[in-house]
Protein backbone atom coordinates (compact mmCIF):
# COMPACT_ATOMS: atom_id res chain seq x y z
CA UNK A 1 0.00 0.00 0.00
CA UNK A 2 1.37 3.22 -1.14
CA UNK A 3 1.23 6.06 1.18
CA UNK A 4 0.05 9.39 1.09
CA UNK A 5 2.16 11.90 3.73
CA UNK A 6 -1.21 14.00 5.37
CA UNK A 7 -0.41 17.64 4.51
CA UNK A 8 0.45 19.48 7.86
CA UNK A 9 -1.51 22.35 7.55
CA UNK A 10 -4.96 20.31 6.51
CA UNK A 11 -4.64 16.89 7.97
CA UNK A 12 -6.75 16.96 11.35
CA UNK A 13 -4.40 16.93 14.16
CA UNK A 14 -5.03 13.43 16.24
CA UNK A 15 -2.95 12.25 19.47
CA UNK A 16 -1.79 8.27 18.67
CA UNK A 17 -1.10 7.06 22.57
CA UNK A 18 0.72 3.39 22.55
CA UNK A 19 0.49 2.20 26.53
CA UNK A 20 2.19 -0.23 28.28
CA UNK A 21 0.35 -3.41 28.89
CA UNK A 22 -1.48 -2.92 32.38
CA UNK A 23 -4.38 -4.43 34.44
CA UNK A 24 -8.07 -4.02 33.25
CA UNK A 25 -8.91 -1.23 35.87
CA UNK A 26 -6.22 0.82 34.39
CA UNK A 27 -7.25 0.13 31.05
CA UNK A 28 -10.56 1.83 31.52
CA UNK A 29 -9.61 4.40 33.46
CA UNK A 30 -7.39 5.38 30.50
CA UNK A 31 -10.17 5.66 28.05
CA UNK A 32 -12.90 7.14 29.82
CA UNK A 33 -10.32 9.78 31.33
CA UNK A 34 -9.69 10.45 27.16
CA UNK A 35 -13.14 10.55 26.66
CA UNK A 36 -14.02 12.98 28.82
CA UNK A 37 -11.34 15.09 28.55
CA UNK A 38 -12.47 15.28 25.14
CA UNK A 39 -16.15 15.71 25.84
CA UNK A 40 -14.71 18.97 27.58
CA UNK A 41 -12.21 19.98 24.24
CA UNK A 42 -9.40 19.87 26.63
CA UNK A 43 -7.41 17.13 24.83
CA UNK A 44 -7.24 15.80 20.86
CA UNK A 45 -8.88 13.21 19.42
CA UNK A 46 -7.04 9.95 20.05
CA UNK A 47 -6.21 6.73 18.65
CA UNK A 48 -5.09 3.90 21.51
CA UNK A 49 -3.37 0.87 21.51
CA UNK A 50 -2.96 -0.86 24.35
CA UNK A 51 -2.63 -4.65 25.96
CA UNK A 52 -3.44 -6.44 29.53
CA UNK A 53 -1.42 -7.43 32.15
CA UNK A 54 -2.36 -9.73 33.50
CA UNK A 55 -4.79 -11.13 31.20
CA UNK A 56 -8.79 -10.47 31.97
CA UNK A 57 -11.97 -10.73 30.94
CA UNK A 58 -14.04 -7.18 30.39
CA UNK A 59 -17.89 -7.67 30.97
CA UNK A 60 -20.37 -4.63 28.63
CA UNK A 61 -20.90 -1.81 30.09
CA UNK A 62 -25.17 -3.38 31.11
CA UNK A 63 -23.81 -7.21 31.06
CA UNK A 64 -24.85 -9.13 34.06
CA UNK A 65 -22.25 -10.71 35.92
CA UNK A 66 -23.61 -13.96 35.67
CA UNK A 67 -22.76 -18.05 34.95
CA UNK A 68 -21.47 -17.26 31.40
CA UNK A 69 -18.29 -15.88 32.39
CA UNK A 70 -16.90 -19.30 34.73
CA UNK A 71 -15.75 -16.67 38.06
CA UNK A 72 -13.77 -19.42 39.69
CA UNK A 73 -12.31 -20.44 36.18
CA UNK A 74 -10.61 -16.52 36.46
CA UNK A 75 -9.48 -16.80 40.01
CA UNK A 76 -7.60 -20.47 38.65
CA UNK A 77 -6.01 -19.31 35.60
CA UNK A 78 -4.65 -15.89 37.31
CA UNK A 79 -7.30 -13.65 35.07
CA UNK A 80 -8.74 -10.05 36.33
CA UNK A 81 -12.07 -9.27 35.91
CA UNK A 82 -13.27 -5.57 34.90
CA UNK A 83 -16.24 -3.69 33.26
CA UNK A 84 -16.26 -2.00 30.38
CA UNK A 85 -17.22 2.00 30.02
CA UNK A 86 -18.85 0.19 26.44
CA UNK A 87 -21.35 -2.06 25.62
CA UNK A 88 -21.38 -5.17 24.38
CA UNK A 89 -20.72 -8.62 25.29
CA UNK A 90 -17.51 -10.12 27.48
CA UNK A 91 -14.20 -10.45 25.68
CA UNK A 92 -11.23 -12.15 26.64
CA UNK A 93 -7.77 -9.67 26.64
CA UNK A 94 -4.66 -12.03 26.55
CA UNK A 95 -1.17 -9.88 26.53
CA UNK A 96 0.65 -8.76 23.37
CA UNK A 97 1.59 -11.42 22.47
CA UNK A 98 -1.87 -12.54 21.36
CA UNK A 99 -4.45 -9.72 21.12
CA UNK A 100 -3.71 -5.56 20.67
CA UNK A 101 -6.46 -3.72 21.52
CA UNK A 102 -7.32 -0.39 20.25
CA UNK A 103 -9.54 2.40 21.35
CA UNK A 104 -10.46 5.62 19.37
CA UNK A 105 -12.04 8.44 21.77
CA UNK A 106 -13.56 11.69 19.32
CA UNK A 107 -16.71 13.58 18.52
CA UNK A 108 -18.55 13.90 15.00
CA UNK A 109 -17.22 16.18 14.17
CA UNK A 110 -13.92 14.87 14.34
CA UNK A 111 -14.76 12.58 12.32
CA UNK A 112 -16.03 14.80 9.45
CA UNK A 113 -19.47 12.49 9.39
CA UNK A 114 -22.89 12.99 11.13
CA UNK A 115 -23.39 11.76 14.65
CA UNK A 116 -25.51 8.66 13.37
CA UNK A 117 -23.77 5.62 15.32
CA UNK A 118 -23.80 3.15 11.65
CA UNK A 119 -21.98 6.62 10.16
CA UNK A 120 -18.93 6.58 13.25
CA UNK A 121 -18.66 2.24 12.98
CA UNK A 122 -18.15 2.19 9.50
CA UNK A 123 -15.49 5.49 9.59
CA UNK A 124 -13.60 3.45 12.51
CA UNK A 125 -14.02 -0.08 10.47
CA UNK A 126 -12.79 1.07 7.30
CA UNK A 127 -9.75 2.38 8.80
CA UNK A 128 -8.85 -0.89 10.41
CA UNK A 129 -9.45 -2.65 7.10
CA UNK A 130 -6.93 -0.49 5.16
CA UNK A 131 -4.77 -1.34 7.77
CA UNK A 132 -5.59 -5.46 8.36
CA UNK A 133 -5.15 -5.24 4.62
CA UNK A 134 -1.85 -4.26 4.35
CA UNK A 135 -0.54 -6.85 6.51
CA UNK A 136 -1.94 -9.23 4.11
CA UNK A 137 -5.05 -10.47 6.12
CA UNK A 138 -7.83 -10.92 3.64
CA UNK A 139 -10.30 -9.35 5.88
CA UNK A 140 -13.76 -7.86 4.67
CA UNK A 141 -15.78 -5.08 6.85
CA UNK A 142 -19.42 -6.82 7.08
CA UNK A 143 -22.13 -4.80 7.84
CA UNK A 144 -24.48 -6.43 10.92
CA UNK A 145 -26.20 -9.91 10.76
CA UNK A 146 -29.15 -10.24 13.09
CA UNK A 147 -28.17 -12.92 15.73
CA UNK A 148 -29.84 -16.40 15.07
CA UNK A 149 -31.62 -16.41 18.66
CA UNK A 150 -30.62 -15.57 22.08
CA UNK A 151 -27.79 -12.58 22.06
CA UNK A 152 -24.58 -14.30 23.24
CA UNK A 153 -22.46 -13.28 26.49
CA UNK A 154 -19.35 -14.02 24.60
CA UNK A 155 -18.39 -11.27 21.66
CA UNK A 156 -16.77 -13.13 19.63
CA UNK A 157 -19.71 -15.51 19.23
CA UNK A 158 -22.47 -12.29 18.02
CA UNK A 159 -21.53 -10.06 15.15
CA UNK A 160 -22.16 -6.09 15.61
CA UNK A 161 -21.86 -3.48 13.59
CA UNK A 162 -19.71 -3.26 10.20
CA UNK A 163 -17.08 -6.16 11.74
CA UNK A 164 -14.11 -6.82 10.04
CA UNK A 165 -14.00 -10.38 9.20
CA UNK A 166 -12.02 -13.41 7.42
CA UNK A 167 -13.75 -16.13 5.17
CA UNK A 168 -16.75 -15.16 7.59
CA UNK A 169 -14.90 -15.34 11.11
CA UNK A 170 -14.59 -12.55 13.45
CA UNK A 171 -11.18 -11.08 13.65
CA UNK A 172 -12.13 -8.01 15.38
CA UNK A 173 -14.27 -7.33 18.39
CA UNK A 174 -15.78 -3.73 19.13
CA UNK A 175 -17.96 -2.13 21.20
CA UNK A 176 -19.20 1.62 21.09
CA UNK A 177 -20.38 3.74 23.86
CA UNK A 178 -21.85 7.33 23.29
CA UNK A 179 -22.97 10.83 25.17
CA UNK A 180 -23.98 13.77 22.90
CA UNK A 181 -21.96 13.72 20.01
CA UNK A 182 -18.75 12.11 21.67
CA UNK A 183 -18.11 8.36 22.00
CA UNK A 184 -15.38 6.03 22.99
CA UNK A 185 -15.24 2.82 20.92
CA UNK A 186 -13.09 -0.36 22.03
CA UNK A 187 -11.78 -2.95 19.76
CA UNK A 188 -9.80 -6.49 20.18
CA UNK A 189 -7.88 -7.50 17.58
CA UNK A 190 -6.90 -10.96 17.71
CA UNK A 191 -3.53 -11.64 16.89
CA UNK A 192 -3.79 -15.94 18.17
CA UNK A 193 -5.66 -17.59 20.81
CA UNK A 194 -5.33 -19.77 23.65
CA UNK A 195 -8.24 -21.88 23.35
CA UNK A 196 -8.21 -24.48 26.36
CA UNK A 197 -8.38 -20.97 28.48
CA UNK A 198 -10.88 -19.46 26.33
CA UNK A 199 -13.36 -22.66 26.53
CA UNK A 200 -13.13 -22.45 30.61
CA UNK A 201 -14.08 -18.94 30.88
CA UNK A 202 -17.19 -19.28 28.76
CA UNK A 203 -18.51 -22.32 29.95
CA UNK A 204 -22.29 -21.48 28.40
CA UNK A 205 -21.04 -20.70 24.95
CA UNK A 206 -21.16 -23.92 22.84
CA UNK A 207 -18.25 -23.55 20.62
CA UNK A 208 -16.10 -20.25 21.23
CA UNK A 209 -14.06 -20.77 18.77
CA UNK A 210 -16.72 -21.21 15.66
CA UNK A 211 -17.10 -17.78 14.95
CA UNK A 212 -13.93 -15.87 15.55
CA UNK A 213 -10.58 -16.42 13.72
CA UNK A 214 -6.91 -14.81 14.30
CA UNK A 215 -4.25 -13.16 12.42
CA UNK A 216 -2.26 -16.09 13.25
CA UNK A 217 -4.78 -18.15 11.27
CA UNK A 218 -5.72 -15.46 8.75
CA UNK A 219 -1.57 -15.00 7.82
CA UNK A 220 -0.01 -18.09 8.74
CA UNK A 221 2.16 -16.38 11.16
CA UNK A 222 2.02 -14.27 13.91
CA UNK A 223 2.37 -10.61 13.58
CA UNK A 224 4.28 -8.62 16.38
CA UNK A 225 1.72 -5.99 18.61
CA UNK A 226 4.06 -3.65 17.21
CA UNK A 227 3.87 -4.38 13.60
CA UNK A 228 0.10 -4.66 13.98
CA UNK A 229 -0.13 -1.12 15.99
CA UNK A 230 2.23 0.65 12.82
CA UNK A 231 -0.01 -1.31 10.11
CA UNK A 232 -3.69 -0.24 12.07
CA UNK A 233 -1.89 3.99 12.41
CA UNK A 234 -1.36 3.53 8.87
CA UNK A 235 -4.40 2.58 7.89
CA UNK A 236 -6.17 5.49 9.76
CA UNK A 237 -3.81 7.97 8.23
CA UNK A 238 -3.96 6.97 5.10
CA UNK A 239 -7.99 6.02 5.03
CA UNK A 240 -8.63 9.27 6.73
CA UNK A 241 -5.89 11.50 6.03
CA UNK A 242 -5.31 11.85 9.58
CA UNK A 243 -1.74 13.70 11.10
CA UNK A 244 -0.95 11.08 14.12
CA UNK A 245 0.93 12.88 16.91
CA UNK A 246 2.51 10.42 19.17
CA UNK A 247 2.05 11.49 22.77
CA UNK A 248 1.01 10.73 26.12
CA UNK A 249 -1.82 11.45 28.58
CA UNK A 250 -1.61 15.17 30.38
CA UNK A 251 -1.48 16.16 33.71
CA UNK A 252 -5.31 16.14 34.11
CA UNK A 253 -5.93 13.19 32.46
CA UNK A 254 -3.53 11.06 34.73
CA UNK A 255 -4.85 12.42 37.86
CA UNK A 256 -8.47 11.36 36.49
CA UNK A 257 -7.06 8.01 35.62
CA UNK A 258 -5.83 7.63 39.37
CA UNK A 259 -9.28 8.53 40.49
CA UNK A 260 -11.19 6.36 38.06
CA UNK A 261 -9.31 3.25 39.27
CA UNK A 262 -10.36 3.42 42.70
CA UNK A 263 -14.08 5.24 42.38
CA UNK A 264 -15.08 2.94 39.72
CA UNK A 265 -12.74 0.07 38.09
CA UNK A 266 -11.05 -1.33 40.83
CA UNK A 267 -14.73 -0.95 42.61
CA UNK A 268 -16.55 -4.62 43.70
CA UNK A 269 -19.86 -2.62 43.21
CA UNK A 270 -19.12 -0.87 39.79
CA UNK A 271 -18.23 -4.64 38.55
CA UNK A 272 -21.26 -5.77 40.23
CA UNK A 273 -23.74 -3.46 38.60
CA UNK A 274 -22.69 0.06 36.99
CA UNK A 275 -24.21 2.86 38.81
Amino acid sequence: MSRVPPDPVTAPAWRLLVTEPTDGATNMAIDEALWRSRQAGTSPPTLRFFAWAPPTVSLGYGQPLDRHVDLDACRALGVGLVRRPTGGSAIYHDGPERELTYSVVATAADLGIGADLLETYRWIGAALLRGLQALGAPAALVPERPPDGPIPAFCFARTGLFEIEVAGRKLVGSAQRRQGDSFLQHGAVLLDVDEPRLRRLFPTTRDPLASLTTLRSALGRRPSFEAVATALAEGFSVEHGLDLRPGGLSSEESERVTALVSDRYASPAWLAAPA
